[in-house]
């Protein structure tokens, strides 16, 4: 703070020793992720920005989103993603994002890793969860109803297991963080917002930003930050999505209604810092990259993997200002952008088209 900005704190204090009532701000609500993104690429050491890498992947990256069509809409067509667009759905994507961290394995043969069979087809990743929270529904289990989930006499640590059972003899990773998830969220929801996500949707008054930051305060387990140079740097991965699969769902109407969802960023995972490194825009210092290729952890809060996602969520958005300064009409965000950059990389994952793994990192923040 500077000597010209007043103390927040010491106003408020000194308000309610007059006995005034605070009056209410009309700041825009603001994530700060952005601007902590652009301090962590400021000050970055181990993670580099290509300039040169980047301008060419936002052409490159427009091009083919305009050759697939590609929109918000995508997100329905995908086979396990909900197709209503109402209550029931919102409690769905609620529960995904929830629980939507940490899927990679140390097991090197594929065909052993924690995967999910639903529908004759094997799932992996992100879409294992998404599998076995629809198998559950599927087998009569109300898995995406908050009060359930408080019920620890039917919701039993037991049936949640039972729920994310694997076709493998490997378990989901994380599994009791992402039980503990479930039951913290439920006590919230009950005590916060009458049980209901609904609730929780509507007290954001259309704001993406106000709706992440209902989470992120309410919810220890959305609260995703790092400290880098004494400084508080916020990355809500997992608040955010949920803001953005709202939005792409319900295709901006509804329960996906925002007046300011371009605030939203790119969500600061293991997959598309791997994407942008294999497009040239990421540059590693060798230890870093030495660590990442040779599948060594990266430790959750440490400096290397803070700048891994700061510089990543910069990066985006200078992805995002590129094209939009290339194409003035381009309707285009950061979310449909890390939506783009992660089904892409999924594709070249099954063509084995990986130029670099991505880093390991274990944590429920992504």
């Amino acid at each position: 703070m500077s000597d010209s900005e007043p103390d927040e704190e010491l106003l408020e204090l000194l308000r309610l020793s007059l006995g005034i009532k605070r009056t209410t701000s009309s700041k825009a609500p603001d994530t700060e992720v952005l601007k902590d993104a652009e301090y962590v690429y400021n000050n970055s050491i181990d993670v580099a920005l290509d300039t040169y890498g980047t301008k060419a992947a936002a052409a490159k990256i427009w091009d083919l989103m305009q050759e697939k069509g590609y929109s918000f809409k995508k997100w329905s067509e995908h086979t396990l993603h909900p197709k209503e667009k109402d209550e029931s759905t919102a409690r769905f994507i609620f529960l995904v994002d929830l629980l939507n961290f940490c899927f990679w394995s140390e097991n090197p043969d594929p065909i052993q890793c924690f995967s999910v069979e639903h529908q004759g087809q094997i799932f992996t990743g992100y879409w294992s969860l998404v599998a076995a929270i629809s198998r559950a529904l599927e087998e009569g289990i109300p898995v995406t109803t908050p009060s359930f989930w408080l019920n620890e006499d039917d919701c039993t640590d037991d049936l949640l297991k039972h729920i994310f059972r694997s076709s493998t003899s490997e378990t989901i990773p994380l599994l009791d963080q992402r039980i503990q998830c479930i039951r913290e969220a439920g006590r919230i929801l009950d005590a916060d917002f009458s049980g209901s996500v609904i609730q929780l949707i509507t007290k954001a008054n259309r704001s993406a930003a106000a709706l992440v930051n209902l989470l992120t305060i309410h919810f220890p387990c959305f609260d995703d930050v790092a400290v880098l140079d004494d400084r508080i740097i916020h990355f809500h991965k997992r608040a955010q999505i949920f803001a953005a699969d709202l939005w792409a769902c319900f295709e901006g109407q509804s329960y996906g209604s925002f007046h300011d969802i371009d605030t939203i960023t790119m969500f600061a995972d293991y997959r598309i810092p791997q994407m942008l490194h294999s497009l040239g825009c990421l540059r590693y210092s060798p230890s870093l990259e030495n660590r990442i290729r040779g599948l060594r952890e990266v430790e959750s809060g440490c400096r290397s993997e803070v700048q891994l996602r700061g510089c990543s969520i910069w990066c985006v958005e200078l992805i995002r200002r590129e094209i939009v300064r290339q194409h003035p009409k381009a309707e285009v965000n950061a979310i449909l952008i890390d939506f783009f950059l992660y089904d892409t990389m999924k594709e070249r994952m099954k063509e084995g088209l990986e130029t670099i793994p991505h880093h390991r990192t274990r944590s429920i923040w992504y």
